[in-house]
């Protein structure tokens, strides 16, 4: 018993030592600001969202977007956010394109300029996420990064990167990814809904 319970209270002290070392680096609240302003230009334009990643990083693209077009905390209109997550459609990209262009095909097809991309990845490194980062880029779109391990290639290429630091797993990583999410959501929300944060 003891064992499990020292194993679980180190998964805590090691979340909180991540996200200690994220918040002592200025830079990294520097950028998520970056990205709730450039989320928050988008939107007061008519812009769209949109957002992309595999695996677990697909589940927090499509947690990004809901929150969006769903609701935050309080009612208020829907937003205009789109997960690249269509099974169908990655399917018949990868089929027909490959995999490295399942999300590159979908931007192309939804993104316009002045949208924004955000592309996660807990390693930097996947193809298919650089792919999309660069068609989104071609099309005058703004590009975030949700990154780990150093930001790999996909920090080169975004215009706002924001890397998890110290964290080598992708949970650690994904932990504090989530934890931008919300913050940046409800940063705009803020502007955008003043009265659902008034009290």
């Amino acid at each position: 018993m003891s064992t499990t319970l020292d194993s679980l209270r180190n998964t805590f002290e090691e979340s909180r030592a991540t996200f200690d070392a994220f918040l002592a680096d200025g830079r990294n609240l520097e950028a998520m600001a970056a990205f709730a302003e450039a989320a928050h230009t988008t939107l007061e334009a008519g812009g769209r969202l949109l957002s992309c990643g595999n695996g677990g990083s697909m589940s927090d693209a499509m947690h990004f977007a809901e929150e969006w077009s769903g609701r935050f905390r309080n009612n208020r209109r829907p937003l205009s956010a789109i997960a690249l997550s269509d099974p169908a459609a990655i399917s018949c990209i990868a089929n027909d394109f490959g995999y490295e262009a399942i999300f590159s095909r979908q931007v192309e097809a939804h993104g316009r300029e002045g949208d924004l991309l955000l592309a996660i990845s807990t390693s930097g490194e996947s193809a298919n996420v650089l792919a999309a980062v660069k068609s989104a880029r071609q099309l005058g779109m703004r590009t975030v990064g949700l990154l780990g391990k150093g930001g790999g290639k996909v920090a080169g290429e975004v215009d706002i990167a924001i890397v998890v630091p110290r964290a080598t797993t992708a949970d650690r990583i994904q932990e504090l990814h989530i934890q931008v999410i919300h913050a940046v959501i409800e940063a705009v929300e803020r502007r955008l809904f003043p009265e659902n944060y008034v009290g």
